[in-house]
């Protein structure tokens, strides 16, 4: 697996992530994925990579699937999701 693989798949998991329409699913995603890739940054045994990527493609699918669900089921904004499109 090469670096350029891992870092298309963080992109496309973040970017998926950011498709939550509740902000505390869609936080608590980005804030998982990033630690994930942080935590396994400096992983250098090609087997272990292999699974990790796999966990990451899994995940991957997991994700399409709850937001769609998420749209389907929407809420209201939260307050603190009010708050910042002001200051914005």
């Amino acid at each position: 697996m090469s670096k350029r693989q891992a870092l298309q798949l963080y992109k496309a998991l973040i970017r998926e992530s950011k498709k939550f329409p509740a902000y505390n699913f869609r936080h608590y995603a980005l804030r998982k994925i990033r630690d994930s890739f942080r935590e396994n940054r400096q992983l250098t045994d090609q087997d272990v990579i292999r699974q990790k990527m796999d966990e990451g493609v899994r995940n991957l699918d997991v994700i399409k699937r709850q937001v769609v669900v998420s749209q389907l089921y929407s809420t209201e904004k939260l307050v603190i999701e009010h708050v910042r499109a002001q200051k914005n």
